[in-house]
């Protein structure tokens, strides 16, 4: 793609161009805009020099001669990549007939190897080295695969993913909006926030019901308690701080250092553990603004977040009993799928590695026990401590990583959380940080994306509506949605003078579970016309039986 670039646009520099999961990028400063012809263009040209066969070849050069070189022609960015690279490390640069390039490799022995089965998909903007203080980039993206048959699908899918996008389907379902005034947050509407307070309650009802205490933490902390935990020199540039009164305060950017201030009120005996303290904890985290994602990336969410104070004896257990407890609401939520990913020590942590041999034994050993497959993900731990990652696959065949599971031995340390054993001595707890749905917001987008908004009964902010067909049945509808309300039915009522296939293609379109025509024939005979959504077909069925079929539908699994 950078060769064909530059052949067509000469005086384009290249940047970076990795290979990403699915596909590939290439980042390029150029001062007019790519149009979808100018993609179109370059693929072409890329066909035609894949057809050349142009021979591939590797290089090693001295890192002075290639900067000096890369200056020459102007390519400042790939001078400032080539001095950056560690010494020691190989400058390797290839050719394909009379281009060329700094890359790591390997590559195919010919462009003729590569194959047609690729396709450009789309242009975006990129600050260099991803800092907003440096220029504006322009990245094309595009995929390649081994058959035309498989990139096919992985198009279809891309397709499908549009149609689906959580940010096009809240707006028009009327369920939530994001504007520039309040970038990475959420503005949500009646029926958004009806679906996320469904959420939330069901989330609580799960917790209590497995023997977890609810808690609420502040938003501001001093900087203090943030360097004692390790947060401050970890994330700090992804803190929102304020000064006040000579102290520099930090809207937190996770709850676990509050939670082990509540631990630490009053003494704490072995008896009193394992302690299971959750929280719909609100945090704040200070993304790139080019990276927000409607609600998959914010800067504002609200995790449910837990934490388990536990002994080092019950740790297999209580792994055991959040595993089994993780699958139960994924189920509910229609998601089967779901593998597990072991993340081990990184290069920078906290903790001696004697502590993070403890740590990645006693949760492998949990893993084990809980009859968990797991993948390594190498290098991917937190700082304090190895986790496990689950990972979700939708409807369409994408995998989202939701719930974590983290064991520390660091923070309790760092912290001074302590239990008096049964010897009677002074033990630190281990604590387990634990979330299944990630943060309310994302898990939100991820539903709405998986149901293409047409949401499970249970978590339809709307569940029916009551449509007049005449004005002479205005009063029957009413008490059919008095009767629907007083079944729990989260139900609204249209009385509206439109005629009732406006109304039924209307409320097919805010994709409403369920919709109930009355018109005088059903209020002679105490009927409801019930119409589902995706269904063409309408059945008359009587008030009081619906009702009740409809109380049982809507209930929540917890």
């Amino acid at each position: 793609m950078a060769q064909a670039v530059q052949e067509l646009f000469p005086g384009t520099q290249v940047t970076i161009g990795p290979a990403i999961e699915n596909g590939f990028y290439y980042d390029f400063a150029r001062d007019e805009p790519f149009t979808p012809a100018d993609l179109a263009t370059i693929e072409a040209r890329m066909r035609e020099i894949v057809k050349r066969d142009e021979p591939i070849r590797r290089e090693e050069w001295e890192r002075a001669e290639a900067i000096a070189y890369f200056r020459s022609i102007g390519e400042h960015y790939k001078a400032e990549i080539v001095a950056d690279i560690p010494e020691g490390q190989p400058i390797t640069i290839y050719r394909q007939g009379n281009w060329l390039d700094l890359c790591r490799g390997p590559h195919l022995a010919s462009t003729g190897r590569l194959g047609t089965a690729f396709k450009l998909t789309k242009v975006a903007g990129a600050y260099w080295r991803g800092d907003s203080r440096n220029p504006m980039l322009q990245r094309i993206y595009g995929t390649a695969w081994p058959t035309q048959a498989a990139l096919d699908a992985y198009l279809h899918m891309l397709e499908e993913a549009e149609r689906r996008d959580h940010r096009r389907l809240g707006r028009e379902l009327g369920l939530y909006h994001f504007q520039d005034e309040a970038a990475g947050a959420v503005f949500w509407h009646p029926n958004g926030w009806t679906l996320y307070r469904t959420l939330q309650a069901y989330m609580r009802r799960r917790l209590e019901g497995s023997g977890y205490v609810e808690v609420r933490t502040p938003q501001l902390i001093d900087r203090s308690l943030w360097e004692r935990s390790g947060h401050w020199e970890k994330f700090r540039e992804h803190m929102f701080t304020a000064e006040a009164e000579d102290r520099v305060l930090a809207l937190k950017p996770m709850n676990c250092p509050g939670h082990v201030q509540i631990y630490r009120q009053g003494i704490k005996s072995y008896r009193d553990l394992p302690l299971r303290m959750a929280e719909f904890g609100s945090c704040h985290r200070n993304e790139p603004s080019g990276a927000l994602h409607g609600l998959m990336r914010v800067r504002a969410f609200v995790q449910d977040d837990a934490h388990i104070f536990c002994t080092e004896e019950q740790i297999t257990s209580e792994t055991e009993a959040f595993c089994a407890l993780l699958q139960s609401v994924y189920r509910d939520f229609g998601f089967d799928a779901v593998s597990v990913k072991f993340s081990d020590r990184p290069a920078k942590r906290a903790g001696s590695d004697e502590t993070w041999d403890k740590a990645e034994s006693a949760l492998r050993a949990a893993t084990t026990a809980a009859g968990l497959n797991t993948t390594l993900n190498p290098g991917e731990g937190a700082f304090y401590g190895p986790k496990l990652e689950f990972v979700l696959k939708d409807a369409i065949g994408r995998d989202w990583q939701l719930g974590t599971l983290q064991v520390d031995f660091v923070l309790p340390e760092r912290l001074d959380a302590a239990y008096v054993g049964e010897d009677g001595g002074k033990h630190r707890p281990v604590m387990l940080h634990r979330a299944i749905l990630g943060s309310f917001e994302r898990f939100i987008g991820i539903l709405v994306e998986h149901y293409a908004g047409r949401l499970p009964m249970w978590l339809a902010p709307v569940q029916a509506v009551v449509a007049t067909i005449t004005n002479e049945a205005d009063a029957y509808a009413l008490s059919v949605y008095d009767a629907l309300r007083a079944a729990g039915v989260r139900a609204e009522l249209d009385q509206r003078n439109e005629k009732i296939g406006y109304k039924v293609r209307e409320h097919t379109l805010a994709k409403i579970p369920v919709l109930l025509a009355v018109g005088a024939r059903e209020q002679a005979d105490g009927t409801v016309a019930v119409r589902r959504l995706g269904s063409k077909a309408q059945e008359t069925v009587a008030l009081e039986l619906f009702v009740d079929t409809l109380r049982n539908e809507a209930v929540s699994p917890a």
